[in-house]
């Protein structure tokens, strides 16, 4: 294994995770009606830390493949869009907009795992569980925005220049 570059992977999956921290759930979204299969709050970050390691050691073993191009730029996505989902859902209070994202993630996520899984099987397979959990997550959002209509997004309007 390449441990200066899965490293990098896990420092980058890593930061994309920290908007959990800058962007907590907190009262908000404690106060938010929740299907009842909704997972328990401790789920999620053991959850996260166990795919980022598999999102890492996935990309890692693929970035230095020949005609890997593709497979990485389809990682670069996912992890972008994996980034922006919290601001917009936790942060702005935007379900519909979560909703957008997490589509567009899913999408990215399952374009990755495809792409990985022609280059190297493992590494593909080391994305199921990301596209499950994904797959989860967006039925989460969806439920909690149909269970929520009358839900405000934040007012940035009045937002500091």
């Amino acid at each position: 294994m390449d441990w200066p570059l899965f490293f990098t992977f896990l420092v980058t999956c890593f930061a994309a995770g920290s908007t959990g921290a800058l962007f907590s759930p907190g009262d908000w979204y404690l106060s938010l009606r929740k299907p009842v299969w909704t997972p328990p709050a401790f789920v999620f970050p053991l959850t996260w830390t166990t795919l980022y390691f598999l999102m890492a050691w996935s990309a890692s073993r693929v970035a230095n493949l020949p005609d890997s191009g593709q497979a990485m730029a389809f990682w670069g996505l996912q992890i972008a869009l994996n980034t922006l989902w919290t601001p917009v859902f936790f942060g702005l209070h935007k379900l519909g907009g979560g909703m957008i994202v997490i589509i567009l993630l899913w999408l990215a996520v399952a374009a990755t795992m495809l792409a990985f899984l022609t280059l190297d099987f493992w590494s593909g397979m080391m994305l199921a569980p990301y596209l499950l959990w994904v797959t989860i997550a967006s039925m989460l959002n969806l439920r909690v925005w149909q269970m929520n209509p009358g839900q405000r997004p934040v007012d940035t309007s009045r937002a500091a220049t």
